[in-house]
């Protein structure tokens, strides 16, 4: 059924990679509005764009900015409590459209939903070895409904899910490249009959570099980021002691933790840090920021042991606190707040936009009609990876493979911190920032399936396209999945159960595509969605 050859290498990824620049650019100017959060983030970047920080607005400053009044914003800054950098590429967008045009302000973040995609299968067709498992998961992102309503409004959470992938990438590049340099140097400390000890410190690790640098990139538009640096590095150092473990090194935890653990931290945590600096620099090289004169007013300044800190740091300092303060302190009530224990089961999906029109009104063709936005997943995608999220824990417990384990710590690292704040104002969209890892869960268990999920059961080739048969690893431990067999050993029904669910997954993205789009509806057809009570 799922026949392989060398056109469907590119044939495939290129036919889901059109189908996501379709969906999420496809009448991407509608509505000419802002829509939910925009009236914050595209007026924003475009003060920050004009200022190089951002400032306020006068009252009504939404309806004057879309009618095309885009120049009225006010010097006064404004308090706001998200880094820059999201906002600064929503701003390229109006710079290069004119910020008068919806399709401006939102082609930024359409642009990185589609490269998102393409990334989402380059990082599975390293992890899984499989072209055909690497296009199903982008597929599944290409259609679902949470990827495509962030990719068609100016949110920040786009571009936080689009730089921790990147991230994620590197982690993935870098592990292949630290167990084969820690080997051969220890194998040959053996062979130059000489003791290994602790094992070396590899200090050239350049996918480390790279992941620092987009883990840098994923904090500099929203703090959250710094949570995935934080999951990764503690990833880092247990790969690297069970690295060691297998290299025959008698004290591998403590070489791990003591020996290799600062050299990973220097690695990664100043160019996070650097790269989050430099995302200020319009508040750093003007004078209008808010908070940016702080340590000259009276009786601000530090004193003591710290009087000789620049007061422009010390200004920062204080808008990083205040920021902080506001963000664990928020709790402000809202009709679509959803808490993060309900998250993987989509009980309050986001209404982002709503009109509702009479016969006659804004093109009603009907007696009452909607036009709906709402931040809400493909149901039967985003359920059934919640149940191969749910086995793969399992899995890992039960087997300890190494793929598993990297696929649950990008959940970790999206998902997790957010039970420390359940009584914080959040959203369900806050989730397309550890959806792919939702994904890469649900097309591994596709590749279990199918019978080409890899297994750690053996080496597998540094590269090229597994469909045909299994690839393997090195295994991170004896205990080993059976199921490595060819995928033509895979039962006629498992395929037929494949091919069917994402038939039926495309079925429903066809169904709601409508109210992911902001489309013109009956009010008939858009009550037929409403599958939960808190879907309403």
């Amino acid at each position: 059924m799922f026949l392989t050859n060398r056109a469907f290498r590119w044939a495939g990824p290129l036919a889901v990679t059109i189908l996501a620049a379709v969906l999420r650019l496809w009448n991407l100017g509608s509505p000419h509005s802002l829509v939910f959060d925009e009236t914050f983030y595209v007026k924003d970047a475009w003060t920050l764009f004009n200022h190089g920080y951002e400032s306020t607005w006068p009252d009504q400053a939404d309806t004057l900015f879309a009618a095309g009044q885009t120049h009225i914003f006010l010097t006064a800054p404004s308090f706001v409590v998200h880094p820059p950098l999201g906002k600064w590429l929503i701003a390229l967008g109006m710079a290069a459209f004119g910020p008068d045009s919806s399709w401006g302000w939102r082609i930024m973040t359409a642009l990185i939903g589609v490269l998102a995609v393409v990334l989402l299968m380059l990082i599975a067709k390293r992890l899984l070895g499989s072209t055909l498992l690497a296009v199903i998961a982008g597929f599944l992102f290409a259609i679902d409904g949470n990827a495509i309503v962030m990719s068609r409004v100016a949110l920040l959470d786009n571009y936080v899910m689009f730089f921790a992938l990147l991230g994620f990438g590197a982690v993935l590049l870098d592990r292949d490249w630290h167990a084969g340099r820690l080997a051969a140097r220890v194998a040959r400390e053996r062979d130059a009959g000489r003791d290994p000890g602790w094992g070396p410190a590899l200090w050239w690790r350049p996918w480390l570099l790279a992941a620092g640098l987009a883990f840098g990139l994923t904090s500099s538009v929203k703090w959250s980021g710094f949570y995935f640096l934080a999951a990764f590095g503690v990833y880092l150092v247990v790969v690297d002691a069970l690295a060691r473990r297998r290299a025959g090194i008698p004290f591998w935890w403590s070489a791990a933790l003591l020996k290799q653990a600062p050299a990973t931290f220097l690695l990664t945590v100043p160019i996070a840090v650097a790269t989050y600096l430099v995302a200020w620099t319009g508040w750093f090289v003007t004078a209008g920021g808010y908070y940016r004169d702080w340590a000259s007013s009276p009786g601000a300044a530090w004193t003591g042991a710290l009087a000789w800190v620049p007061g422009t740091v010390q200004s920062f300092w204080h808008y990083q606190v205040a920021a902080y303060t506001y963000h664990v302190g928020l709790s402000t009530p809202h009709p679509y707040q959803a808490n993060p224990l309900t998250w993987l089961f989509m009980i309050r999906p986001t209404s982002m936009y709503y009109r509702g029109s009479s016969l006659g009104e804004n093109g009603c063709g009907t007696g009452t009609c909607s036009e709906a936005i709402t931040g809400i997943a493909n149901p039967l995608i985003w359920w059934a990876a919640t149940a191969a999220i749910f086995y793969l824990v399992y899995r890992l417990a039960r087997y300890r493979e190494w793929r598993v384990g990297l696929i649950l710590m990008g959940l970790v690292a999206g998902y997790l911190p957010w039970l420390m704040y359940l009584n914080r104002t959040v959203f369900q969209f806050y989730t397309i920032t550890f959806e792919p890892y939702l994904l890469l869960g649900l097309t591994f268990v596709i590749g279990v399936i199918l019978r080409l999920a890899p297994t750690d059961a053996a080496p597998a080739a540094a590269s090229g396209d597994v469909t045909d048969a299994a690839v393997t690893d090195a295994s991170l431990t004896d205990a080993a999945p059976p199921g490595a067999a060819a995928p033509d050993a895979a039962p006629a029904q498992a395929r037929w159960l494949v091919l069917a669910f994402l038939i039926a997954a495309t079925v429903v993205s066809a169904f709601f595509y409508p109210l992911w789009t902001g489309t013109q509806t009956s009010l008939q057809y858009w009550q037929l969605h409403i599958w939960l009570p808190g879907w309403r």
